[in-house]
């Protein structure tokens, strides 16, 4: 079963490796019982001809990794997001097999689905969700998984845990989905009106 991670390459620069090491190596000791550390900045050169526009960096990994290519990066315009229950869904590990969470979306007929487990508000489809009530910005302490944007952005107090269930949405007014390609400044901001139940 191979598993993934999507860095950011801005300017011919990788953003937030650390967490990226940091997630990959945790990932490798609990699936693969490997505890040799790899850092992901030794290992993966940035090609020379690479422009300087934003691209992602995927990295296929096992126990090692074992393919790496460079995408340019294009934005997702999300318009209506539709909320979706599973309480079944398993994603605490970045499997490269999405086909769970494919099947979500393509049942939902929407931009993006907010999927529900066991009563509370989890992820979207591919990123971590922000909610903003008037004065501070909450992200669900139940996500599938903790993304490296989502860690960077509680450490620096841009965004605080909270459970948030789906009668809490009434208290929010906007909604951003952040993820490694997605920062906090560059995700736009979605009105709560959007919401399709």
């Amino acid at each position: 079963m191979l598993l993934i991670e999507t860095i950011r390459i801005c300017n011919r620069h990788f953003e937030n490796i650390e967490r990226h090491n940091e997630r990959l190596n945790k990932t490798r000791k609990e699936l693969f019982s490997n505890t040799e550390k790899i850092d992901l900045k030794n290992i993966i050169k940035i090609p020379v001809d690479l422009p300087r526009n934003t691209h992602k960096c995927r990295v296929l990994y096992d126990d090692k990794i074992r393919k790496t290519e460079f995408i340019p990066y294009q934005k997702k315009i999300i318009n209506h997001i539709k909320l979706v229950t599973d309480n079944n869904i398993e994603y605490q590990y970045k499997y490269a097999d999405r086909s769970k969470l494919q099947s979500l979306m393509t049942h939902s007929n929407a931009d993006e689905i907010m999927i529900i487990k066991n009563g509370f508000i989890t992820d979207a489809s591919y990123a971590n969700l922000c909610f903003f009530d008037g004065e501070k910005w909450l992200t669900p302490s139940t996500p599938l998984l903790p993304g490296t944007m989502r860690a960077k952005l509680l450490s620096q107090g841009k965004i605080q845990e909270a459970d948030i269930r789906p009668a809490d949405l009434r208290f929010f007014k906007k909604i951003k989905l952040i993820n490694a390609m997605l920062g906090f400044k560059n995700s736009k901001e979605i009105e709560i009106g959007r919401l399709i139940p």
